[in-house]
């Protein structure tokens, strides 16, 4: 067991009686939470696995296995039930994965795997990648090109930032989270379990199903409210997509549950106007950023150091600067390396993100490579202008072209089909009145289908495949583009 890791037991067995997970009616303390972590420890160590991947979804099942691998010394490889057949296949094999635990691990037989215990499958790698020392987790970011890579982390990482989450919420007076975001992503894992662990809350875990998420990308609003109304958390995290969902379900009379004290919010840019509606609802709403390199969140905004518009102050076990070019880099809590990759040099990491500081709060544009340069010279970073345009109630999904143009061309995503041209026109003209002219959308165009992990147009936390949609979109923005400006 990794020494670092310790303290986090010590912590744990001092909340003793007080409720730690529910699962519907099935409810564990801390004391039973740490005798059940302990027995099935055991019986990974028996079964000798190293490299355990779980395929479960939302549960006790899911945190006990996985506090159980990080018990045992045994690496977890979070295996997203919204990775494609072939991602997945790509994450056991490229993971080296020897045990896997899943709810049908016969779909997994064609790889080797052979039935060891209901639920748990093992097999013999053909081959087996080193990894960093000390690795505990390979976590899998979605990307944005190509097959998911395996981002290394050992115990220590994922614990302070976990002990600095819950430095940063705890003075809320959070008693109960609700996860609503899937374990298998960073974020919840680590900010949600971990941190409310630390801090002797109940986390309270549900299948993604009845909080309204299904698949990769879709949301049923009215499952997230219901269960939302039952459990009356304290906490939970979001991605923006979601906040707005709710943010315009609130503006139109949906009850809001006064239990709520702490709201995070991250995975991608928030538009400031969204952050406004929602603290004009009464809704406590931080914004957040981080990244799987440095084992979730970096910066959060809290009730008592807030700035609409920032991400936040950077937590307190890490450091952060700006290189000459803006970019973000951070000190103090990062990956072991790339699965498969040399390990990163030097002691900053660089985000790819670009941004300022107003004060201690962190201000982003925008991904560093995703930033274009018009045929005019100027800069421009599509995700500021795609963030104002979703705030437009007709317009689910936009995406923004013009590297070397004379013209910017967005594709809009209608949020329904009964939505016209005409309301997508007007909608487009009223996030123009606030933009400077270089960053206008000058001309748009209807998407022909949702960007979805489907279609290969977006990726599982709903951010652009950006090469992807271009490809798609090439020949209509070529075309768009040789007709005059209205």
């Amino acid at each position: 067991m990794s020494p670092a890791v310790e303290p986090f037991w010590q912590t744990l067995a001092a909340h003793g009686e007080r409720p730690a997970l529910q699962e519907g009616e099935r409810r564990l303390n801390y004391r039973q939470l740490l005798d059940e972590i302990e027995m099935r420890a055991g019986y990974l160590r028996r079964i000798a696995a190293r490299r355990l991947a779980l395929e479960l979804d939302n549960g006790i099942e899911w945190a006990l296995w996985d506090l159980a691998a990080l018990r045992a010394g045994v690496v977890c490889i979070p295996l997203p039930g919204f990775f494609s057949a072939d991602q997945q296949r790509h994450v056991l094999d490229s993971a080296g994965v020897d045990t896997l635990i899943a709810a049908d691990p016969s779909r997994h037989a064609p790889l080797g795997f052979e039935s060891l215990a209901e639920g748990f499958s093992q097999r013999r790698p053909a081959q087996v990648a080193e990894l960093p020392a000390g690795t505990l987790k390979i976590t899998y970011t979605s990307g944005t090109t190509g097959q998911p890579k395996g981002v290394c982390l050992d115990a220590g990482a994922q614990l302070r930032v976990a002990t600095s989450i819950w430095q940063a919420c705890g003075p809320s007076g959070i008693e109960r989270h609700l996860c609503v975001l899937p374990l298998a992503v960073l974020l919840e894992n680590v900010a949600g379990l971990y941190a409310l662990l630390l801090g002797g809350a109940l986390v309270e875990l549900v299948p993604l199903a009845q909080v309204g998420l299904e698949g990769a990308s879709r949301f049923d609003l009215p499952r997230f409210l219901g269960t939302l109304q039952r459990s009356r958390p304290n906490s939970l995290i979001l991605l923006p997509q979601l906040l707005l969902a709710w943010v315009t379900a609130l503006e139109s009379g949906s009850p809001l549950p006064d239990s709520l004290r702490f709201v995070a919010v991250g995975g991608g840019r928030v538009a400031p106007q969204l952050l406004e509606r929602a603290e004009a609802l009464g809704l406590p709403v931080f914004e957040g950023y981080g990244l799987s390199e440095c084992a979730s969140v970096v910066c959060l905004n809290t009730p008592g150091q807030r700035r609409i518009g920032s991400v936040g102050r950077p937590l307190p076990h890490l450091q952060v600067r700006l290189a000459d070019d803006g970019e973000v880099l951070v000190r103090g809590a990062r990956m072991l390396g790339y699965l498969g990759e040399p390990a990163p040099a030097g002691d900053w990491l660089g985000t790819g993100d670009l941004g300022h500081f107003e004060g201690d709060f962190l201000v982003l544009h925008g991904r560093k490579k995703h930033q274009f340069v018009t045929a005019f010279g100027r800069n421009v970073n599509p995700e500021w202008v795609e963030a104002e345009l979703v705030q437009q109630l007709p317009i689910a999904q936009a995406w923004l072209h013009g590297e070397a143009q004379p013209a910017n061309v967005a594709v809009l995503q209608p949020r329904s089909a009964g939505i016209d041209d005409e309301a997508l026109a007007r909608a487009v003209a009223r996030v123009n009145a606030g933009l400077p002219d270089y960053a206008r959308v000058h001309h748009w165009l209807r998407a022909e289908q949702p960007f979805s992990v489907a279609n290969g147009l977006a990726t599982a936390n709903g951010r652009l495949r950006r090469a992807a949609l271009f490809q798609h979109y090439r020949t209509a923005i070529e075309r768009v583009l040789a007709t005059p400006i209205p």
